[in-house]
């Protein structure tokens, strides 16, 4: 069961996985270790994993994509729901009103606070949380919220993610204090971590020090790879190209070999989906292919 699962992935401090790796001078992963990883955990896997955007970025696209034309693009803001028999997992938290205004620099962009509720109450509910990275609009809503002393004690940050929310974060709204910090429960890991029954967490630096995409083995065998912001389209991923937004301050040889792995796992892994959390596009598409559900529990 999810609750037994959870208890027993915590008792791994860290885990490497043990093998020859053929090494990238960045970086690099490996799909079969990776599902090995996620294999670890006894119990049910996920049923199903659910999509809901509580807010938008109206930005052209070639700043998602580099040399892209200065077309109009939506970048959606997201969290995910995984279904468990027993439970569900959190991917991702979500923002209040204010740390969104930081991300349109004076510009106003669509805040959805209905989504917003949705999320609260989803976290809530949810037996554990996890996160992508660091940044606001996926941290916020266990940092700023009347429900901290709630979410914070199951909310699983890794150690290099609560040192940057300390010390180095994205903006002073999510910084966390030492005692804040203490409230959640902290993880370290090499390469991979079984976070779940069918779920493994790969470290992935590169958008931020903290970044990891998270691996999702259904119950149907469908497998999945949310990952984060490693791209912001899918065209990214496609056609190996990075983003070329200014403000973001990235590790470009990192990013660059994640994006070359994600684009090799959708020309040969026929099973696994790759998603991302802000192409809207793509989000539209999974939804109505009926790939991600629409909404939270």
């Amino acid at each position: 069961m999810l609750a037994r699962a959870v208890l027993f992935t915590f008792c791994f401090c860290i885990f490497a996985a043990t093998g020859v790796h053929a090494q990238t001078p960045a970086w690099s992963a490996d799909i079969g270790e990776v599902r090995q990883t996620a294999a670890l955990i006894p119990g049910a896997k996920p049923l199903r994993i659910n999509i809901l955007k509580f807010a938008e970025s109206r930005r052209t696209k070639n700043f998602s994509l580099k040399g892209a034309p200065k077309e109009p693009s939506i970048q959606a803001r997201t969290v995910f729901q995984v279904v468990y028999p027993d439970g569900t997992v959190m991917v991702d938290s979500g923002m209040d009103l204010q740390v969104h205004k930081f991300f349109g620099r004076g510009v106003e962009e669509p805040y959805f606070p209905d989504a917003a509720v949705k999320v609260e109450m989803a976290l809530q509910a949810a037996r554990i949380i996890v996160m992508t990275h660091e940044h606001g609009d996926h941290v916020a809503g266990v940092i700023r919220t009347p429900f901290f002393n709630q979410l914070a004690p199951k909310t699983v940050l890794t150690r290099t993610q609560i040192d940057t929310l300390m010390h180095d974060p994205q903006m002073p709204e999510i910084r966390l204090t030492p005692d804040m910090a203490q409230h959640f429960i902290v993880i370290d890991y090499d390469k991979y971590y079984p976070f779940a029954p069918g779920m493994a967490l790969i470290k992935a630096p590169g958008h931020t020090p903290g970044s990891q995409m998270i691996y999702v083995a259904l119950a149907s065998g469908k497998e999945f790879v949310l990952a984060g912001d490693v791209a912001w389209h899918m065209d990214g991923v496609r056609n190996v190209i990075g983003k070329d937004a200014p403000w973001v301050k990235e590790d470009i040889a990192k990013v660059d070999a994640e994006l070359q792995w994600l684009h090799d796992l959708t020309t040969t892994q026929k099973n696994l989906t790759v998603v991302l959390s802000h192409d809207e596009e793509q989000r539209l598409d999974l939804i109505k292919r009926k790939v991600l559900g629409d909404g939270l529990e």
